[in-house]
């Protein structure tokens, strides 16, 4: 039997090391080499738009929250964790995650599960589709949903995007107003030595590729443009990122859903 591959885990920093020990638990050898930087969003309009939201959160039928990352942004703003809090107690305040990473973080920061909506553990995809299929029925028309999301930089690069400005066009046929704020910025990571030569040496060897966002392959490509990609294996936690790394040029692209028991699964049939 070949030997199981190394992961190559693209993810921002803080997810990436997360990914890495459970991984490691797992008995699997696998690196982090983040191809999304996460930076938060500073600037005056944000902050400004931050502070309506938190003193006027009663007037939101839900809040949708695209990542942990959106979670996390939201709750750094001042004065928005003990806001949000209170919102979700006096029951009138759902919170939206597309899939479990979301929904742990937001139960990590001390939010109730029970007010907690999102796809069940054995959906098929955990995207706004499958979340839709949840939350569709909770909404009347003139409902205000505000969908917390990141800025990507490169606004065509996160393919993934689609679903969220899909879930927001169906709130608008229900009837539903929607805001959107992006509490922090995606970004391409600096294009040092260290990390080019990282990645050089992981296309040197036969190892997979776990991508969960199409914008870090757009990442991969941008930081590498003469890069082949057709004998590199690929491992997409969404159809959409999968149609993303085949464009790329990626030799072998292969999904799977994104939980440790899924990706460990995918990662032991390729051994």
């Amino acid at each position: 039997m070949a030997a199981r591959p190394s992961v190559i885990l693209t993810r921002p920093l803080p997810e990436a090391q997360h990914w890495q020990r459970l991984l490691q638990a797992q008995g699997m050898d696998a690196a982090v080499l983040p191809l999304i930087d996460i930076a938060p969003a500073t600037d005056a309009a944000t902050q400004a738009a931050l502070q309506g939201v938190a003193q006027q959160l009663e007037r939101y039928r839900a809040l949708m929250f695209v990542s942990p990352n959106a979670v996390r942004g939201l709750l750094a703003a001042p004065g928005m964790a003990q806001a949000l809090q209170q919102a979700v107690a006096a029951g009138q305040l759902r919170l939206w995650a597309p899939g479990p990473g979301t929904r742990q973080t937001l139960v990590q920061q001390g939010l109730p599960e029970t007010a907690i909506d999102s796809p069940a553990a054995d959906a098929a995809q955990f995207d706004s589709e499958s979340l839709w299929a949840v939350v569709g029925p909770q909404i009347q028309a003139h409902d205000q949903v505000l969908i917390v999301r990141g800025a990507s930089a490169h606004s065509q690069a996160d393919v993934q995007g689609s679903g969220r400005e899909w879930l927001a066009r169906q709130l608008r046929q229900q009837g539903a107003q929607v805001e959107l704020v992006g509490v922090y910025a995606r970004q391409c990571p600096a294009a040092t030595p260290a990390l080019l030569d990282a990645i050089a040496s992981h296309c040197n060897t036969h190892n997979l590729w776990l991508f969960s966002s199409s914008e870090a392959v757009v990442h991969l490509q941008q930081l590498c443009p003469a890069q082949d990609w057709k004998t590199q294996r690929a491992l997409a936690t969404h159809p959409r990122i999968a149609a993303t790394a085949r464009a790329a040029g990626f030799g072998l692209v292969r999904e799977c859903k994104p939980d440790v028991e899924h990706v460990s699964a995918s990662i032991e049939s390729w051994s």
